[in-house]
């Protein structure tokens, strides 16, 4: 059983696991979140990496945009995979994006403006798997593009299982996943974190509110759900030694 992670560094490590056991279980179509806005995308995808150091030259990265694409290929010089951005070009373009020695791919934080070719771009891959790190693909701010273009995004989104899940609602809780276990819903408390609730799914906004009500009797009336020290603090630290 996975526990709430004490770092980012540990959070990562625990979704290089998380992705393995899904492959190994059939998964083809991934993803893993991150959700602190401090993020810098590329330092995280470089410590996920190792994820697929067995295909070497079998891998292909994307980054949205040629500008990633071009940074990533200035930090990752020695890589031995091909870095290529999603772009928004045309239908055409896509044969030579992805090609049949391709085994495995990784995007790498895109947003919901590159779900469009994102899409195109699975379905030249096939049943081929790939992963998705730190999209940003719900972003109401940059989504606000039309009925069409959400029904793309959540059609999309439908085929894709989340590996790895970690997400501060606010200082005081955390909701979590890591593969194969179920959704989790943490809770500070007394310089504590309690796991209150396992769900099968990702819990929506009201279901979480009820979840936190529910949890905050259960901890008022003496029930003592599984603890672990205060993660956040830490992960607040290894943020800041990122962005320095």
């Amino acid at each position: 059983m996975s526990e709430l992670p004490n770092s980012l560094e540990d959070a990562i490590a625990q979704s290089r696991l998380a992705t393995q056991a899904a492959l190994a279980d059939g998964y083809t179509r991934l993803q893993v979140e991150f959700l602190f806005p401090e993020l810098k995308h590329l330092l995280v995808a470089q410590d996920f990496l190792p994820v697929f150091a067995e295909y070497e030259s079998r891998l292909k990265v994307f980054l949205a945009d040629a500008g990633g694409a071009a940074l990533a290929r200035r930090d990752w010089a020695d890589a031995p995979f091909k870095i290529l951005d999603i772009g928004t070009g045309r239908a055409a373009s896509l044969q030579t994006k992805i090609q049949p020695e391709d085994e495995i791919f990784l995007f790498v934080a895109p947003t919901s403006v590159e779900v469009p070719q994102m899409e195109k771009l699975c379905q030249e891959i096939g049943d081929r798997p790939l992963v998705i790190l730190n999209p940003r693909l719900e972003d109401s701010g940059v989504v606000g593009i039309g009925y069409a273009a959400r029904q793309i995004r959540d059609r999309f989104l439908s085929t894709i299982e989340s590996c790895y899940y970690l997400r501060p609602v606010d200082e005081e809780t955390a909701v979590f996943r890591c593969y194969p276990g179920q959704w989790e819903v943490w809770v500070e408390n007394s310089g504590e974190y309690q796991k209150i609730a396992e769900l099968p799914k990702k819990p929506s906004g009201d279901e979480l509110d009820l979840i936190l009500m529910k949890g905050n009797s259960q901890t008022t009336a003496g029930a003592v759900p599984t603890k672990k020290p205060s993660m956040f603090k830490s992960l607040q630290r290894f943020l800041k030694a990122l962005s320095s």
